[in-house]
């Protein structure tokens, strides 16, 4: 069974997310690790006041009643989705946020990471400094990423960029086998430039490699790459997009506000944020 973790501040940004966290582990067959971290303040004071400790104790309470209290909301949710056969189970953590997922990755054996994400337009938040930004370079799983503006429809297209090389295949392989779950199509874009060194035969042979499997592949010749992603996003109506982060700088471009104002209807799509093989 697939483990997905799922890190939550309780927040509207992440309940949102938690529908596509359940939505999706129906769909690989999975469970939800639900994650919750908290920081105490630290007096580094050598004077430590007297009830120093049974403030700790106090606060450290404070946040597990919260976490308590939140909980049955999430099944709620569950529940209103026909849903509430989903595993659920919880971690409340005293730490760092990066490095409580790390651990938790580690320990839980996860597949997958399933994160919110706000900001001007949802992806500029996710690309540029955010927690969940952060989380994609700290983490060697993948990581699904949801815009606040984000509303769960069945996934019927995912859609996934490549440069036609070696090392992109296992990642085409895995958005293959969630889609296969999913009974949906998988879209696989090339946008070739002036500047592109990807050969016809090279082309012809992924055709080859992966003709018997549900997958078109898209050659759409631009030197607006940026562009031609957001046009293959809407033209295809893609449901969740799949890109391998061989290239940080590169996503903060593609999602920054300024290109994305222009292509309003695409920014509510959620990223499967992959990693690059070595």
């Amino acid at each position: 069974m697939k483990k997905i973790l799922f890190p939550t501040d309780f927040s509207d940004v992440a309940n949102n997310a938690f529908i596509y966290a359940l939505e999706f582990a129906n769909i690989v067959k999975g469970e939800l690790i639900l994650l919750h971290t908290f920081e105490l303040p630290i007096i580094e004071s050598p004077y430590t006041p007297d009830n120093y400790y049974t403030l700790y104790d106090s606060m450290q309470l404070g946040q597990f009643d919260a976490f308590k209290n939140q909980i049955p909301k999430l099944r709620e949710f569950a529940r209103q989705r026909q849903l509430e056969n989903i595993k659920l189970s919880h971690k409340l953590v005293e730490g760092d946020l990066i490095y409580s997922i790390q651990r938790a990755i580690k320990e839980e054996n996860i597949d997958f990471v399933v994160m919110g994400t706000a900001g001007a337009t949802g992806w500029e938040a996710f690309f540029i400094g955010s927690n969940t930004g952060a989380v994609v370079s700290a983490v060697n799983v993948p990581v699904l990423s949801v815009p606040i503006e984000a509303e769960f429809s069945k996934i019927q297209t995912i859609g996934i960029t490549t440069r036609f090389r070696d090392k992109d295949k296992k990642a085409l392989r895995q958005v293959l086998k969630i889609a296969k779950k999913a009974n949906a199509n998988v879209k696989c874009l090339y946008v070739k430039t002036s500047k592109s060194d990807v050969t016809e035969e090279t082309i012809n042979q992924w055709k080859l490699q992966f003709e018997s499997e549900s997958v078109d592949f898209l050659i759409i010749y631009s030197d607006l790459v940026k562009e031609t992603i957001f046009e293959f996003i809407s033209d295809k109506n893609i449901d969740i997009l799949a890109m391998i982060t061989h290239k940080r700088n590169f996503f903060s471009e593609l999602f920054h506000p300024s290109l994305t104002q222009k292509f309003s209807n695409t920014s509510t799509v959620p990223i499967l944020a992959m990693h690059e093989e070595e």
